[in-house]
This record gives C-alpha cells, sequence and structure tokens, in this order.
C-alpha cells in the first residue's frame, strides 16, 4: 500500500536541516538595500508575517477544508506551528528581497469581507530546500479562510506580492505547485497566467506529494 500524504510528510520533516541553513545563507548573502513593501491592491493589504505570528497561521490550520489538500483535512497542531512551520519560514524569510509569508487582510474600503485578516501569501526561491534553489524563479504558495474564497482574493493578492518582489530583483519567473485534485489552486496559477510544466514526486524537509508545477515567465509580466 502507496504512504499517504501526511505519513510522507512526515517522513520528511524528520530529516536533517543542514541543507536548509546553507541554503538560508547562500539566499541572504544576495541581501542588499531597504525592506521589500508591497503596497496595497484594490482590495488587499499585505505585511511580512515573522516569528511572532504563530496563532494566526495556527487559526488558519484549522479548517478542514482549508488543510483538504495539505493533510487531507487534519489540523496543524500549535506544537507543530511553533516546532516546524516557523523556523521552516524563517530559514527562507528575507525583508530585503520579499522572501517569506505576507498576511493578507482585507482593506476597510473591502464591499465583501471590510477590515480582516483572509490569509497568506508565500514567497522564495524555486527548490529552496533543496542544494540548487532557483533565484532566478520564484515559487509562490496560498492559504486563505474558506470565508473569502470565490471573490479572487488569492489571485489578486498573490499577483500583487509576485509583482512587488519581482520589480526589486532579476526574477525571470515565477512558479507554483499543487496535488493534481486541487483543481481551486490550479484555477488561480492559470488566472495569474501560468502554464503547465510538468507532474511529478516532489519533496522538501517538510512535505512530499505528487503534483503539478506552473510557471509563468515575467518578461510577460504579472
Amino acid at each position: 500500500m502507496q504512504p499517504s500524504t501526511t505519513q510522507i510528510a512526515n517522513q520528511a520533516s524528520t530529516q536533517s536541516t543542514a541543507e536548509t541553513t546553507q541554503t538560508a545563507t547562500q539566499v541572504n548573502s544576495q541581501t542588499t538595500g531597504q525592506p521589500i513593501q508591497i503596497a496595497d491592491s484594490a482590495r488587499l493589504s499585505f505585511r511580512l508575517m515573522d516569528g511572532n505570528d504563530a496563532q494566526l497561521l495556527f487559526e488558519l490550520d484549522q479548517d478542514p477544508e482549508v488543510m483538504r489538500y495539505l493533510s487531507g483535512g487534519v489540523a496543524t497542531t500549535m506544537e507543530q506551528i511553533e516546532q516546524r512551520m516557523l523556523p521552516r519560514m524563517m530559514a527562507y524569510r528575507d525583508p530585503m528581497l520579499g522572501y517569506g509569508i505576507w498576511q493578507v487582510t482585507t482593506r476597510d474600503d473591502c464591499e465583501q469581507l471590510p477590515g480582516r485578516y483572509i490569509g497568506w501569501i508565500l514567497v522564495r526561491p524555486m527548490g529552496f530546500f533543496t542544494e540548487q534553489p532557483q533565484l532566478d524563479n520564484l515559487e509562490l504558495g496560498w492559504r486563505f479562510q474558506r470565508q473569502s474564497w470565490g471573490y479572487g482574493f488569492a489571485s489578486e493578492a498573490a499577483a500583487a506580492v509576485a509583482a512587488g518582489v519581482a520589480s526589486h530583483s532579476t526574477v525571470r519567473a515565477v512558479s507554483a505547485l499543487a496535488v493534481p485534485d486541487n483543481l481551486p489552486s490550479i484555477a488561480v496559477m492559470k488566472k495569474l497566467g501560468m502554464q503547465f510544466v510538468r507532474q511529478g514526486l516532489h519533496h522538501d524537509p517538510m512535505w512530499a506529494a505528487e503534483v503539478v508545477v506552473y510557471q509563468k515567465n515575467l518578461a510577460e509580466g504579472i
């Protein structure tokens, strides 16, 4: 019998963090200038999350529908947030380059859900937790509260964050990945103008699964 995605992820999370530390050092060595700020979009505002945001990350992961394609609907525990997710985020978080997890909050003048935290956008080099991270290819990820689904917030937020980060770097492409059954996330990728690149096994120190990868060349704009 094939192991579940959750079992594979748990096994992968026990691997050494030496490669993570090495990669973080390599990426952070390129840091120059001032911290990147992401301008508000039409309905949303953004803030780079840090080690004090465990509660916000935890709250989002308590909805089984939000976690459906990530853990089979199993909620993330606070221990997992503090011992796995936060250290993992801090490994690639770089305010100068815009890498990290960006909190997404609706503006007070947003007609649908005014003035509330609705989720986050992840930005980091594609393949960050490997020996050869792609510094010119940004991985985008997203996770949003179920109440915010269906309003186009994910694509609006991802486009705004990607454009803000890419404008300060020599990034040539943006990419995203999802399990093949995660049609809502794939729809967001397509809305961002990404095209299918490949399907195969993806793994890093925390997560492993069969995924589809989509990508967009930034010569075409975001």
